[in-house]
């Protein structure tokens, strides 16, 4: 009986989550009313309310997981794309595929545009730095076992590269001229690949 509870419970938020998302990507946040998303999540606004006090909760929720969900998209990226051959094409191809979320629409107006003025500045983020900073970092320290890049540079690195991969998201979702996906992968590429004349043989 508790377990079927629970089954349930999680069926519930699952369809507020889904019903959520879709109005905050359609809509944004501020056009965005708890009374519709219950409606068509199945439940009443008390139920919605029941597991996410409030409509700032919700939209965390929301963007949070869109995030996550771009996340392990990156990483199924990164490990088909591994080669023998070429050490940066594992950690271009997760990066490439952050681009191709950016692109879209529902990542847009959740995670770059509504974003930042809902949870603040500061806790975007602090939060988008928590949830990448691991994934970057990884692939960076992946390319200095490979001797491509400094180790001692590693956490630095991952920093620049995180927020570079933000900049040309924003830049993605303000539609800036002459900016595309392609020519920004292009450019980030040739940046990155650009860093491994940082070597330095022998120490």
């Amino acid at each position: 009986m508790v377990r079927k509870t629970q089954d349930a419970a999680e069926q519930t938020k699952a369809a507020i989550l889904k019903a959520a998302a879709a109005h905050f990507a359609l809509n944004g946040y501020a056009e965005s009313s708890l009374i519709n998303i219950a409606r068509d999540a199945g439940v009443t606004k008390g139920g919605l309310l029941h597991h996410y006090p409030s409509k700032d909760a919700l939209f965390l929720e929301v963007w949070t997981d869109i995030q996550v969900r771009m996340d392990a998209d990156a990483r199924a990226g990164a490990i088909a794309a591994r080669s023998k051959d070429d050490p940066f094409a594992s950690f271009l191809a997760g990066c490439g595929v952050y681009l191709d979320w950016a692109a879209r629409g529902d990542y847009q107006r959740i995670v770059l545009i509504d974003g930042p003025s809902v949870l603040g500045v500061k806790r975007w983020h602090e939060l988008d730095q928590k949830l990448g900073e691991e994934n970057v970092e990884a692939g960076v320290r992946y390319l200095t076992k490979h001797q491509i890049l400094h180790d001692f540079e590693a956490k630095s690195l991952a920093i620049l590269i995180q927020n570079a991969l933000n900049g040309a998201g924003f830049a993605l979702s303000r539609s800036a001229p002459g900016v595309t996906r392609a020519s920004l992968m292009s450019a980030f590429e040739r940046l990155v690949r650009s860093l491994a004349d940082n070597r330095v043989s022998g120490g």
